[in-house]
């Protein structure tokens, strides 16, 4: 919620920074064009229609912009360096749009006016939009070191390691919620009042959702061990962070410091924010798109469905998703309707519970189109991670705990598993598929996105799927 009434104050800023930026600017054109020897009135100027529109249009410009920059994605404690970098060259590029689109119409007698109109435009939106942004900012950073918007911090570890940390984290505005021993072996220096358990309380502890983030400050310096204890961490679906000093243990993740604590989240992909939010507004975009461009291969298919076996044209069943969160999720009906009579069963190749049309969607993957309202709906995404149900996830993390990774991103139509590996008809293989699915989540990037969905379309066309 806090995080939410911060982001509302940073948008309400750059809107009204934006108004007033673009107001000054067009009194900035006035008297340049006036002092050029263009004879204009002040009122008649201002009440052109297009600066009139402009006044609202453009402030919606730079809120968009600013949306896809990534600023609004984590509004809770920003750094104000980044924070300066960030709406500097947010405001270089928006000018330049900007001078490019609108103000190049303009003809001047001399070009020296438009040096002054970039310089104005610029200095103007980046001054008027740095400075509420740096208030807002500051008072955000003033509640979090005086803990009234303090995070808890379940630190995992007693010793030594795990009390400087404490002292480190609680220095720059974290409430410390309480220590968690690794072992009844490893010397134990915190208060004995702040030691609530060992890891096998952890549970317990978590389901009192009280804890924001939990912190991986064990003494070992035994890997497995290490890994062993993270794995295990993943299913509670809140940020684990681990001291950079670990980092050979772990591989191709991207170091974040804490007001210079050197912290690895071991729960965040490879995306950018700016990748984050391009790749959303893409999936939205190409969904939306598909689904009318596609809708009369959908009524084919449904007629089709229909007349090859009694039963529902669409199936729907309950996978797991973004952040562990269930949803539904749709296909064109392949099966019989008593497919699954007796439980949870993975389709094979040869799978007698098929229908003859139902083995042709699989070859081509016809049958998965639907879920381009689950990627409209924000449960999916075009590509990512396929979702699996419960039981099944249940079965795997048995054996791969760290599959639990793969819910920091949303699930995908589409998965570099599913081109590169395929289907899956046991958890073996499933386990051996999470391979690849773990590499996309390690090197995520919009490029790799695009690469999978070219596979994607070869595999469609080829006719790879089961």
């Amino acid at each position: 919620m806090k995080k939410s009434r911060q982001a509302v104050k940073y948008i309400l800023s750059d809107f009204l920074s934006a108004s007033v930026a673009w107001l000054l600017f067009n009194l900035l054109r006035f008297v340049v064009f006036t002092s050029s020897g263009e004879v204009l009135l002040l009122g008649d100027y201002l009440m052109y229609p297009w600066i009139i529109v402009g006044q609202f249009i453009i402030p919606v410009f730079w809120l968009i912009l600013n949306y896809f920059s990534g600023y609004y994605n984590n509004p809770y404690g920003k750094s104000r360096l980044v924070e300066l970098f960030s709406t500097f060259v947010t405001a270089l590029f928006g000018t330049i749009i900007i001078f490019f689109v609108l103000v190049l119409n303009d003809i001047p007698r001399t070009t020296s006016v438009y040096y002054k109109l970039f310089g104005g435009l610029f200095g103007l939106q980046f001054v008027l939009t740095y400075i509420p942004r740096l208030l807002i900012t500051q008072n955000g950073l003033k509640k979090i070191k005086s803990r009234e918007w303090a995070q808890n911090v379940l630190i995992l570890g007693a010793g030594e390691r795990a009390v400087k940390m404490a002292a480190d984290l609680h220095r720059v505005g974290y409430n410390i919620y309480g220590f968690v021993r690794e072992d009844d072996r490893t010397p134990v220096l915190a208060k004995q009042e702040e030691v609530l358990g060992n890891i096998g309380d952890i549970p317990v502890l978590m389901e009192r959702q009280e804890v924001d983030e939990i912190v991986l400050a064990a003494e070992t310096n035994n890997n497995n061990v290490l890994l062993g204890i993270l794995y295990s961490l993943y299913r509670y679906k809140c940020p684990v962070k681990v001291m950079a000093d670990r980092l050979n243990m772990l591989s191709k993740i991207r170091i974040r410091t804490i007001r210079g604590i050197p912290l690895v989240d071991v729960t965040d992909n490879n995306f950018s924010p700016v990748e984050k939010n391009i790749k959303f507004f893409l999936d939205k975009l190409c969904s939306a798109f598909a689904l009318v461009l596609l809708s009369p291969l959908f009524l084919y298919i449904a007629w089709r469905v229909k007349r090859d076996s009694p039963g529902p044209i669409f199936f729907s069943q309950e996978r797991i998703g973004y952040l562990g969160q269930p949803f539904r999720m749709y296909k064109f009906r392949t099966m019989y309707t008593d497919a699954e009579a007796d439980g949870p069963v993975l389709a094979s190749e040869d799978d007698a519970r098929i229908t003859p049309f139902g083995r042709m969607m699989r070859k081509y993957r016809l049958d998965e189109l639907p879920q381009f309202w689950n990627v409209l709906k924000g449960d999916m995404s075009m590509v990512g991670p396929r979702p699996e149900r419960k039981y099944f996830i249940d079965e795997i993390v048995k054996t791969a705990p760290y599959y639990y990774l793969l819910h920091n991103v949303r699930p995908g139509i589409t998965s570099l598993g599913m081109v590169k590996f395929g289907y899956a008809d046991s958890v073996d293989k499933m386990i051996k598929r999470l391979e690849y699915d773990i590499l996309y989540y390690e090197n995520m990037s919009l490029t790799l996105d695009l690469t999978i969905l070219i596979y994607t379309v070869k595999t469609v066309i080829t006719g790879k799927g089961i």
